[in-house]
C-alpha cells in the first residue's frame, strides 16, 4: 500500500523539479534581457559595447555568434585596461536590432519571426555570423527558412518587410534582401494587373495620340477649377496608394530594378505612379531625421522628381493639357528637381501658354514669396521666341490678355519690385495688346498700395 504513495510523491517531486527549472530558465532569460537593455542604453549614448558589461552576456551571446566571439577574443588580447570596449558601427537597426538578437540568444535560440522583424533578424544574423558552424540552432538558418515561404506571403506582408528595411537600408541592400523583396513585390503587381509593368506601353504612339486624352489618366480639362491629372482610368493603378508608405530610396531601387530610373524612364504606368507618389510626398512634413511617419527631406525625392519629369516630357501634349503640366510643375518644384529637368518641363508649358488660365500662373515663389514671377517671365519668353517666325496673332493676343490679368493680380504684393513689374509688362511685343488699359490699371493698383515716399523713390 505504500508504493503508490512513493510513486505519487516521486511524480510530485518531478513536477516541482520541472517547475523549478522552468522558473530558473525564465529568470535567466529575463536577467539576460535586462542586462542587454542596460548594455544597449550605454551603447546608444557612447557608441561602445563595454567589455565589463559584455562579459556578463558573453557566454550566451558568443555561443550563437561567430563574429562576436572573435571580436571579444581580439579585444581581450589587445587591451585589458578598464573601460575598453567594442566599437560596433552601423549595426542593423541599432540598439533595437541587438536587443532582438539578445532575446533570441537568451531564449535558447528561439524567437517569434514575422514579416515585421524578419529583415532585421536576417541582417543581424548575417553580420554576426550566426551560422550553422557556430550553433545548430542558429538564427541565419531560421530566417532563411522563413524566406523560403516568400512566394506565399501576402501583399501586406511584403510591404511590411520592405518598410522595415528603411532603418538599415544599406545592410538590407548589400546582402541582396531588398532585391528579393522587390522582385516578389513586382511579381504580385504583375499577377494582379492586366499587363506586367515592364511590358506596359512605353509612351503614346502617333496612332494613340488621336484617341481620347483620358485614356492615359493625365489629361485634364482647362475649364475645370481643380485639375485631376491622376484620375484612375483602369485597375492598373490599384497598387499606387499602397506604395506611398515606402521611402524614396526604396522607390528608387524599384525603378532601377525595372530599368526605368532617370532618363531611362519611358514607361507610362511608372510615370503615373511616380507623380502620384510625389503628390503624396508633398503633403508630408519634412523631417531632418528622415524616418518614421514625419516624412523625408525634400531633397531625397530629387531623383524621383527628375525621373517623373523625363517621362512627362516624352508624352507632353499627347497625355497632358497645359493645366496638367502646371500641376506636375507644382508637385516637383519643391522636391529637389534639377535645373535641367525644370527647363525641360517649362518648355512644353511655354509652348502652350495661350491655353493657360490665371489660376495656372499663380504659382508660389521660393523662399516664401507669394508669386513666382521669374517662372512666368521664362514661360512668356519661351512662347514669344517660338511665335516670332510664324506669329499667330490670336494666340499672341490671348497671352497678352492673360499677362495683363496676372499683373493686376500680383500688383498688390508688397514684395514685388517695380523693376520686376515692368519686366513682366514689357515681356510681350506691342502687337500682343490692342490697348494698354490693363497695364495702366495694374500700375495704378501697384502705386495705391504703397506709401508716397516709396513711390517717389521707386521712380527716381
Amino acid at each position: 500500500m505504500s508504493r503508490p504513495r512513493i510513486w505519487l510523491c516521486s511524480i510530485r517531486s518531478m513536477r516541482y523539479l520541472h517547475i523549478q527549472r522552468a522558473i530558473c530558465s525564465n529568470y535567466t532569460a529575463w536577467f539576460g534581457i535586462i542586462l542587454a537593455t542596460v548594455l544597449l542604453q550605454r551603447w546608444s549614448h557612447t557608441g561602445y559595447l563595454s567589455l565589463s558589461w559584455l562579459c556578463l552576456l558573453q557566454r550566451i551571446l558568443c555561443s550563437f555568434s561567430g563574429r562576436l566571439k572573435k571580436m571579444v577574443k581580439q579585444e581581450k588580447r589587445r587591451s585589458h585596461a578598464k573601460g575598453s570596449g567594442l566599437k560596433i558601427v552601423e549595426f542593423p537597426g541599432g540598439p533595437y536590432g541587438f536587443e532582438l538578437v539578445a532575446r533570441f540568444c537568451y531564449n535558447d535560440g528561439s524567437i517569434v519571426i514575422s514579416p515585421s522583424n524578419i529583415c532585421l533578424l536576417y541582417c543581424s544574423a548575417n553580420l554576426l555570423e550566426m551560422t550553422e558552424e557556430v550553433s545548430t540552432c542558429n538564427l541565419l538558418r531560421q530566417t532563411e527558412g522563413f524566406f523560403d515561404g516568400l512566394l506565399h506571403w501576402t501583399w501586406n506582408d511584403i510591404l511590411t518587410a520592405l518598410k522595415s528595411c528603411e532603418v538599415f537600408f544599406s545592410a538590407a541592400d548589400s546582402c541582396g534582401l531588398l532585391q528579393k523583396l522587390i522582385s516578389s513585390l513586382l511579381a504580385k503587381i504583375s499577377a494582379n494587373s492586366q499587363q506586367p509593368i515592364p511590358s506596359a506601353t512605353p509612351f503614346p504612339s502617333s496612332s494613340s495620340s488621336s484617341s481620347s486624352p483620358d485614356t492615359y489618366g493625365f489629361r485634364c480639362s482647362s475649364f475645370t477649377k481643380t485639375p485631376e491629372p491622376m484620375k484612375p482610368c483602369s485597375n492598373s493603378d490599384w497598387w499606387f496608394d499602397d506604395l506611398t508608405v515606402l521611402a524614396p530610396n526604396t522607390i528608387e531601387k524599384i525603378m532601377k530594378t525595372l530599368g526605368a530610373y532617370g532618363t531611362d524612364n519611358r514607361n507610362l504606368v511608372l510615370t503615373r505612379f511616380l507623380l502620384h507618389y510625389l503628390k503624396t510626398a508633398v503633403r508630408k512634413p519634412c523631417s531632418s531625421g528622415g524616418s518614421g511617419n514625419l516624412g523625408y527631406c525634400k531633397e531625397e525625392y530629387g531623383g524621383l522628381s527628375d525621373t517623373a519629369v523625363h517621362g512627362v516630357v516624352l508624352m507632353q501634349r499627347t497625355a497632358f493639357s497645359c493645366r496638367g503640366l502646371f500641376w506636375v510643375l507644382r508637385v516637383v518644384s519643391d522636391l529637389g528637381i534639377s535645373k535641367e529637368c525644370r527647363h525641360k518641363l517649362e518648355r512644353p508649358i511655354g509652348l502652350m501658354l495661350d491655353q493657360a488660365t490665371l489660376d495656372d500662373l499663380l504659382v508660389s515663389g521660393h523662399d516664401g514669396a507669394a508669386y513666382d514671377v521669374n517662372l512666368v517671365l521664362r514661360l512668356v519668353r519661351t512662347f514669344v521666341s517660338t511665335e516670332e517666325d510664324g506669329v499667330a496673332m490670336q494666340r499672341m493676343k490671348k497671352v497678352g490678355r492673360l499677362i495683363d490679368k496676372y499683373l493686376g493680380e500680383i500688383s498688390p504684393d508688397q514684395s514685388l519690385q517695380i523693376s520686376k513689374f515692368l519686366e513682366v509688362a514689357e515681356s510681350l511685343p506691342d502687337s500682343a495688346r490692342d490697348c494698354f488699359d490693363g497695364i495702366y490699371r495694374a500700375l495704378e493698383i501697384y502705386l495705391e498700395v504703397r506709401p508716397r515716399s516709396y513711390r517717389s523713390f521707386s521712380f527716381t
